[in-house]
């Protein structure tokens, strides 16, 4: 059995595909990963912990073959679901996965823009 040390460091590098999980949401109920390969972004998975269901949505933002969606469907169970529920059932982690592109982020919150005009006051 894994020690929670070991289960830390799993979760920041996994071995198959050699990607890097990054947690950017954690909930009482879903968490959000960033999965990068080396400096490229690989994609994004959302997972929902219900009380008798685990569902993830995985989208990739590069092109995998099904044994290597597989593989990192494996390594994300291994690294992420088993760590918060090691005795959940198999059959009740569902995933599903597509294929996607980033198209834009929105927010309601104000814009992180940083204004490099040392003269903002001028008129133009």
């Amino acid at each position: 059995m894994a020690r929670n040390d070991d289960r830390s460091r799993a979760r920041g590098r996994s071995a198959g595909l050699g990607v890097k999980l990054v947690r950017v949401v954690r909930t009482d109920t879903s968490e959000v990963y960033i999965i990068w390969q080396d400096d490229t972004r690989l994609g994004q998975m959302d997972i929902h912990y219900g009380r008798d269901l685990i569902h993830a949505t995985l989208v990739l933002e590069k092109d995998l073959d099904a044994d290597q969606q597989s593989d990192l469907v494996d390594q994300l169970d291994q690294d992420i679901v088993i760590s918060h529920l090691p005795q959940f059932a198999r059959e009740d982690f569902l995933v599903t996965v597509f294929r996607g592109t980033e198209l834009e982020s929105f927010s309601d919150g104000e814009p992180d823009v940083e204004d490099d005009d040392e003269d903002s006051d001028e008129e133009y």
